[in-house]
């Protein structure tokens, strides 16, 4: 298989993991429908390049985290029959980094964006 086939492959691969998580995910959902009313502010607002750049970041780190937090569940799910305690801390574990990664992208979205809708008002 040469590189460009093997690209391809990975590629659609990793589509097919994206399509999975907006068909069938809520929460990944909800944080994609998030994302697009904060790019759409970043558009209204005109914001700089640099307060740009970090809410696209921000918008990345919670989606990514969604969708590792989803990946380690479903691995731990595999597990259901030999039940461990530890399954559940695990899985609040990465529910509180998603929680975390959210709280502190609204923390950053909220100082980026106040003076600009602090103008409008």
């Amino acid at each position: 298989m040469d590189r460009l086939t093997r690209f391809k492959k990975s590629f659609s691969n990793a589509l097919s993991g994206l399509t999975y998580a907006l068909k069938n995910e809520k929460n990944f959902q909800n944080e994609v429908i998030a994302a697009f009313f904060i790019v759409a502010a970043i558009i209204y607002f005109k914001v700089t390049r640099a307060e740009s750049v970090a809410l696209i970041l921000v918008i990345s780190g919670v989606l990514l985290a969604e969708l590792l937090n989803t990946v380690v569940e479903r691995v731990l799910d595999i597990l259901k029959p030999r039940v461990h305690p530890y399954i559940k801390m695990i899985k609040d574990m990465m529910a509180a980094a998603v929680l975390l990664t959210s709280i502190l992208a609204v923390v950053i979205g909220i100082i980026i964006f106040y003076p600009y809708v602090k103008a409008v008002f």
